[in-house]
């Protein structure tokens, strides 16, 4: 296989892609994802409307990779990690997903520092209720007074008046998910957040915020090789809920390449990564991968995938 010319080929397709959906134009029969059930694997709409309100390229950028080690800290090149995040903003992606937690801070600085004044239609969506009290390491806290705080210093950072989409970043076993989003709906009525969403929930933690406040997202691990969250996207793709799969292309551990995703991938002279994100963007309609990267190459040909259609016996061969 000639890297070279695969990359050349998918960027080109990439850059065409991200233009005209930038430009307001819509490609390959442009549809918003309804309430009407659709079969795995034919998911076709390149947009999706979050909470019904606000349309995104359903493949979107993640930006926790933008920070130091163990996302920790600032990045070793942040001139870098700036032309990363706007060149995502020219790919198309119009929807970039960061928390508190990243750096912590650093990530949502770096965000407001490459991108503001924001482009119209940018959906910058943010988490809180996770702490870090060093290096890899991950505490929840959803205490309502902590997570207000956490609200206010997002909106700073960001330079926002309003934030579009927050995020519980993870349900605390020690506190009463009613309190928890309880304190986000406070911050919702005050006009400093947009719509909620949750992250790593089954469907009955879903069903259970639900009576609290209206939530459009929920974002769990999840790609090709790493399926575990299967029952909340069906849930997902009943009620219509965004989902959002973090490690879309596996995260520090990759993807599992079995014998399948190689031959499909060699197939159409791509990697086993861009063939990772193609699989989701087909699997679901309401599915809305955000790969990160800080590598401007890996960035180009991630969002080269959505250009990518396997035919029905290739995903029949990946099914397993």
């Amino acid at each position: 296989m000639d890297d070279m010319i695969t990359r050349r080929r998918f960027v080109g397709l990439s850059v065409a892609t991200g233009a005209t959906i930038l430009a307001g134009g819509k490609i390959l029969g442009s549809t918003v994802a309804g309430p009407t059930s659709i079969a795995p694997g034919t998911a076709a709409n390149p947009t999706f409307k979050i909470g019904g309100d606000l349309e995104v390229n359903r493949l979107g950028f993640g930006a926790m990779r933008l920070t130091g080690e163990g996302v920790w800290g600032w990045p070793p090149d942040r001139a870098n990690a700036l032309k990363v995040l706007r060149r995502a903003v020219e790919l198309g992606a119009n929807l970039i997903d960061t928390a508190d937690a990243y750096g912590p801070e650093v990530d949502e600085l770096l965000i407001a520092e490459a991108l503001h004044p924001y482009p119209k239609g940018l959906v910058i969506a943010t988490k809180g209720g996770s702490t870090r009290p060093g290096p890899g390491q991950w505490v929840p806290d959803g205490r309502p007074e902590y997570l207000k705080g956490c609200v206010d210093k997002s909106l700073k950072r960001l330079r926002l008046e309003r934030i579009d989409l927050y995020q519980l970043h993870r349900v605390d076993s020690k506190v009463p998910m009613e309190d928890s989003l309880g304190a986000l709906k406070e911050m919702q009525s005050a006009g400093k957040i947009r719509h909620v969403g949750l992250s790593e929930v089954s469907p009955e933690q879903i069903e259970r915020a639900r009576k609290i406040l209206p939530i459009v997202t929920v974002q769990n691990r999840y790609n090709v090789s790493d399926r575990q969250w299967e029952n909340t996207l069906t849930y997902c793709e009943k009620e219509q809920l965004g989902f959002m799969p973090w490690a879309p292309i596996g995260g520090n551990r990759g993807l599992r390449a079995g014998q399948a995703l190689e031959k499909v991938a060699k197939d159409h002279s791509v990697s086993v990564i861009q063939l990772g994100l193609a699989w989701l963007l087909q699997r679901s309609p309401v599915m809305l991968p955000i790969p990160g990267t800080s590598n401007l190459q890996h960035l180009e040909d991630n969002m080269a995938s959505a250009k990518l259609k396997l035919t029905a016996d290739e995903w029949k061969s990946l099914a397993a």
